[in-house]
């Protein structure tokens, strides 16, 4: 969970995105990679199988100053999302403050996203995260091919989850989801840690810093469901 350093002014964040196989997550790391300013984001780290698929996990470290001589430690972490790989998932997934869900927008991976859902909510409660309080959002990904899940259908489903589309593989959506899934976690922790007042951080300060020379800088909730 998240590590705050009160003497070094440190705040150290664990984000965690899930899915099923090839929804799209190390896409997203990737674009992040690319759309970020350089100055504030670190290597990124992709540890893959021979069939292209994340093995372990991908990495990407994001560090900025906030409000008054405050560190934000950003850690962005994806998950293997093959079946077999259950309890890599539990582990890369222990600690994390919050989570962005990346489904497949295609019918046919409808139950696959059901089923990497149930997965997630199960890891989190067996790592003593709160399931129902963690800052989340959904990514519906690859809008672009045939046969996707209508938007109509994925609000009437989804309900007050924040969700999101996306063609990860062109940047759109990513910014956006990203940004939205950071908005949540800042007023998360600053309802329980009191960020504003022991750190003279604001909701502003945090996201400008995470989105400083970003490209295609989003709004708040432009491109929400």
């Amino acid at each position: 969970m998240v590590q705050i350093n009160m003497a070094a002014r440190e705040i150290t964040l664990k984000v965690v995105y899930y899915g099923p196989a090839l929804s799209g997550k190390t896409t997203n790391l990737q674009q992040l990679h690319q759309l970020l300013d350089p100055a504030s984001r670190g290597k990124m780290v992709t540890l893959d199988t021979t069939d292209d698929r994340t093995l372990y996990f991908d990495f990407l470290p994001i560090q900025f100053g906030a409000g008054k001589g405050v560190s934000v430690k950003l850690k962005l972490f994806t998950v293997p999302g093959q079946v077999m790989h259950k309890s890599t998932r539990k582990v890369v997934l222990a600690g994390a403050d919050a989570v962005a869900f990346v489904a497949d927008s295609q019918r046919a991976s409808a139950s696959a996203n059901a089923y990497s859902w149930r997965d997630m909510e199960a890891n989190l409660r067996a790592n003593n995260i709160d399931f129902d309080g963690i800052p989340k959002v959904v990514q519906f990904n690859k809008r672009d091919l045939p046969d996707v899940k209508p938007l109509n259908e994925i609000r009437a489903s989804w309900g007050e989850i924040a969700t999101f589309p996306a063609v990860a593989m062109k940047g759109e959506g990513v910014l956006e989801t990203f940004r939205e899934l950071l908005r949540r976690l800042y007023r998360h922790l600053d309802q329980k840690h009191q960020f504003a007042t022991s750190f003279g951080v604001s909701e502003d300060d945090f996201l400008s810093g995470v989105f400083k020379n970003a490209g295609r800088m989003p709004e708040s909730k432009a491109a929400a469901l």
